[in-house]
């Protein structure tokens, strides 16, 4: 099933304010909430699109990249984009990443829990990471897998992530138990309220450190180095950003990571010009080899191929090689070659080639048609191309 206009599933314009998008996405989600619709699986998918669509249109980057390609931007729907394995929106990511737009534990007042029906919670979510991918025009057109060495937060091997000395200096929060929530009553003319909020003094991980690790200081994560195996998809374009979950900076303390957004960085061909899916080759030619044919090879993407110059060619003219451009993202539509004929006029002649030219310059097949001039100022290189595509 294809996914729906993430502007469609928050019911705001396209031009709409990051006010408009921020509680459009509170609306929907406090009416789809699993705590309002227990067991109702409809409900809970429509929650996790609706954070899906603000994951992406609250972001001002990942708007753009939006904007401009659509679902393919981040991938959506194929192992790159949203969260989980599977690029969809995991209830515990929602809770830990979204949860806060709604003011002092809205969810936890309102429901009698904290989010997403949990306590205590993990450390601070690690950022993302955003890197440039340089991409050759192969590996765009094939897919390609790509290693790369990051340098980011790790996860401290010394303490597991833990931030504590060791086992021993993690112990039960006093104020909460271990729960991670404080919860109180209030009397009122309407009798008691109990309200849970995170509590003050683990900040909701349940747990205090009482002899921090000596390699991280406490943090559960330090700098280093990472090599990274990617496989990228056939078809991106460049500045199209893809979005791996959970393979960017680690968190806090056991706290989930944060992702790895990927920008393809399109690295300029030799010969080939781009254009969308089509790519571009210009052909130059000498004079003689125009008028008598030839046949030609011409460079591709993956390699060469030889096309056949008909005696008599015009300089401007495009031949075409179907299907030797890009392949679309995530589509089975494919572009083609076009090669574009430059004929080329010698400069330092020789007198012997002089004389030969003039002899031959008043012959009647060496003049231009009556309305060559003319046809060569109106038509443009599109035109020409319908006439490739045409023949």
């Amino acid at each position: 099933m294809s996914k729906r206009d993430y502007y469609e599933v928050l019911g705001v314009a396209k031009g709409a304010s990051a006010d408009e998008i921020k509680k459009a996405y509170r609306k929907i989600a406090l009416q789809y909430h699993p705590d309002r619709n227990p067991g109702n699986a409809d409900a809970e998918e429509k929650f996790k699109e609706a954070a899906e669509a603000y994951d992406t249109l609250s972001n001002t980057d990942k708007k753009a990249q939006y904007d401009r390609f659509g679902h393919a931007a981040t991938g959506a729907g194929g192992g790159y984009g949203g969260y989980g394995p599977q690029g969809g929106m995991r209830m515990e990511d929602i809770f830990q990443n979204f949860g806060d737009i709604f003011g002092n534990d809205m969810f936890g007042n309102m429901f009698g829990g904290q989010a997403g029906g949990g306590g205590r919670r993990q450390g601070s979510r690690g950022a993302n990471l955003r890197i440039k991918l340089k991409m050759d025009y192969a590996e765009i057109a094939n897919g390609a897998n790509k290693k790369i060495k990051v340098k980011k937060h790790v996860s401290c091997t010394q303490c597991s992530g833990s931030g504590a000395k060791d086992k021993n200096s993690v112990q039960t929060c006093g104020t909460c138990s271990g729960s991670g929530q404080v919860r109180r009553v209030t009397n009122t003319f309407l009798g008691q309220m109990q309200t849970v909020t995170t509590c003050p003094t683990c900040n909701g991980e349940g747990s205090t450190i009482t002899q921090k690790c000596g390699n991280c200081r406490g943090e559960g994560r330090v700098y280093g180095d990472e090599t990274l195996s990617l496989d990228i998809p056939a078809g991106v374009q460049d500045g199209m950003q893809l979005s791996m979950h959970g393979r960017g900076n680690a968190g806090e303390r056991g706290g989930p990571p944060g992702d790895l957004l990927l920008v393809v960085e399109e690295e300029k061909h030799e010969h080939l010009t781009r254009r969308d899916l089509d790519v571009v080759y210009q052909l130059h030619i000498s004079f003689p080899e125009a008028v008598l044919g030839m046949q030609a090879e011409v460079p591709t993407i993956d390699g060469k191929a030889k096309i056949k110059i008909p005696a008599g060619t015009q300089s401007g003219k495009i031949f075409r090689l179907k299907g030797k451009g890009f392949p679309a993202f995530q589509s089975y539509e494919k572009g083609d070659e076009l090669v574009e004929v430059n004929i080329w006029s010698p400069q330092n002649l020789t007198n012997d080639e002089k004389d030969m030219l003039e002899k031959l310059k008043n012959s009647p097949n060496f003049k231009p048609g009556p309305n060559a001039k003319a046809e060569k100022e109106e038509r443009g290189f599109f035109d020409k191309i319908k006439d490739a595509f045409g023949s």
